[in-house]
């Protein structure tokens, strides 16, 4: 085997939404948290007042949200307002730990352990010894893993591979799913007792679609930050494409809206929304859709993200049914209560 170091583990999730030439300790203050979290609305706000709440706490904390949205930041906005800041924060992610070595990574192993240890390995929690462990993804570990990760919630102890006896720590684990960890018990993927453990407190991250007035900011944001990367002129979005971005659902969430602005201007264009249709390079750009082109992108990409099931494509655009059903008559798009998708993602009336 090879000596793969825990560091080969660290994550990336959620880091996109950081500044660059930020650190951990980079903060407003000991009551606003780090200067890199972005937003204002309802939702973000609410999950501000609950990251205030439990930082201090210490206690194990779920993060749960789609893809994209930013649970590393919000872990590492937990790490700053609580006892711990000036300690480790260690990113693991999960689903990159390999079967053969994850309990190497994770805990550590002595030297001679198995072939290839030629030395000794604190692993991830001895690393992190006093500060947080932020377990990204972790409806991805293995399952014969998850009784050791338990016994480390329990008994604040681990026992690197090739130890005869466990060695004590002390960390404060976040862990982060965009999975139901629910149904994962359910189907035996993920242990029931481990769930409850980690799910002392949980913490939803909104969709972007779910904040969309922070979607301005964000695209600032991003453009500022890129437009220094790619020493590139700063692109300023006119009312008409900030409109179709805070309109756009965004399946991938605060990413996908960082890799839209970045591809920009690594082509040296301006931002293209996905899946738009233009014959020329101008025509794909934002500047040239129409309002219509912008509404039936937004109604037929909720379609395709709910299988073309009106109620749910409504909630998802932030409308009344009734409005969506307007929308459809106004756009020419069939009325069915549930309308058929295509291969190409276009619905289409039931034969």
């Amino acid at each position: 085997m090879n000596d793969t170091p825990f560091h080969a583990l660290i994550g990336r999730a959620g880091r996109d939404n950081i500044p660059e030439n930020r650190s951990a300790s980079d903060t407003r203050g000991s009551n606003s948290g780090p200067s890199w979290i972005l937003g204002r609305s309802p939702n973000v706000r609410k999950v501000a007042e609950h990251v205030r709440c439990v930082a201090e706490k210490e206690c194990s904390l779920l993060m749960c949200g789609e893809t994209g949205t930013g649970k590393e930041v919000w872990a590492t906005q937990v790490h700053c307002l609580g006892p711990r800041r000036h300690k480790p924060f260690v990113p693991v992610n999960c689903a990159a730990l390999t079967p053969t070595l994850a309990e190497s990574q994770l805990f550590g192993h002595e030297k001679g352990a198995f072939t290839g240890a030629a030395g000794s390995s604190l692993g991830v929690f001895r690393a992190a010894d006093g500060g947080v462990v932020f377990l990204d993804e972790v409806g991805e570990m293995p399952i014969e893993l998850q009784p050791k990760l338990l016994r480390v919630l329990q008994e604040q102890e681990v026992t690197p591979v090739g130890a005869s006896r466990p060695v004590p720590i002390n960390v404060q684990v976040i862990a982060a799913t965009n999975r139901n960890l629910e149904h994962e018990v359910q189907e035996g993927r993920f242990r029931e007792d481990l769930y409850y453990r980690l799910n002392l407190i949980e913490l939803l991250v909104p969709p972007l679609r779910e904040r969309r007035e922070d979607i301005p900011e964000f695209v600032e944001h991003f453009s500022n930050r890129f437009s220094q990367k790619y020493k590139r002129p700063l692109w300023r979005p006119d009312a008409d494409a900030l409109a179709r971005f805070c309109a756009y659902p965004w399946p991938g969430n605060i990413r996908q809206l960082s890799q839209v602005i970045e591809q920009s201007y690594v082509l040296d264009s301006a931002p293209t929304l996905p899946e738009s249709h233009g014959s020329e390079k101008g025509d794909a750009a934002l500047p040239h859709l129409n309002l219509d082109d912008l509404r039936r992108e937004a109604v037929i990409q909720a379609l395709r993200t709910t299988r073309g099931h009106k109620g749910r494509a409504a909630r998802l655009l932030g409308v009344h049914a009734n409005t969506l059903t307007r929308l459809l008559v106004q756009l020419n798009l069939p009325q069915e209560q549930e309308l058929r998708i295509d291969a190409a993602g276009r619905p289409r009336r039931p034969r």
